[in-house]
């Protein structure tokens, strides 16, 4: 969820960009357009590096809209978990909670459960906005419903998407209203 909330440019790129200049948008999975791959220590090492110097997970903006359609959301009486898996690289733990914390308390992004997790399944949500194509796969194999948030590693995938906030906004309603009417159903009146 991290890449979703922030999005992995153009912030992401400032930290390569002490290295580098001009740093295309167009990414696949691993940054090879950005050579982080033939990279001393690869992507691990950048990744520790701009979290633990850089403060990674507390300086980048959010992509535009998400804070407001995520309080709006929430107003509707939807309950926001956040996950995300950023406890994969070891001895930073306490480093990347506290940034997301702070990123998250900072932007106002309301949330019921804040899950530092890799198996996303496990959750067991209604719906996920998800942009890891291999996350995406593994969401909608398992038969979970799965908003696909644009970015250039998923653009080929077919099923639900959403280009922008506002359009995961309405789709995360009409879901939203859809179970609202489905749990009354079973409810006695």
């Amino acid at each position: 969820m991290r890449r979703l909330l922030r999005g992995h440019s153009p912030d992401g790129r400032r930290v390569v960009r002490e290295a580098e200049s001009d740093l295309t948008r167009d990414v696949s999975y691993g940054f090879p357009e950005w050579g982080i791959p033939d990279a001393p220590g690869g992507y691990l090492d950048l990744h520790k590096f701009a979290v633990t110097q850089r403060d990674l997970f507390r300086v980048l903006n959010p992509i535009p809209g998400c804070p407001q359609a995520l309080r709006r959301i929430s107003k509707l009486g939807v309950c926001i978990r956040i996950i995300t898996h950023r406890l994969y690289i070891k001895y930073f733990h306490k480093q990347a909670i506290a940034q997301t914390i702070d990123w998250l308390d900072h932007h106002g992004i309301p949330y019921w459960d804040l899950c530092f997790m890799e198996k996303k399944t496990q959750v067991g949500a209604h719906l996920y906005i998800q942009d890891s194509k291999k996350n995406i796969l593994k969401l909608t194999s398992e038969g979970s419903e799965c908003i696909t948030f644009t970015n250039s590693t998923n653009r080929h995938m077919e099923g639900l998407r959403a280009n922008t906030w506002e359009e995961v906004e309405a789709i995360a309603r009409d879901r939203y209203s859809d179970w609202r009417a489905t749990e009354w159903q079973g409810v006695a009146r």
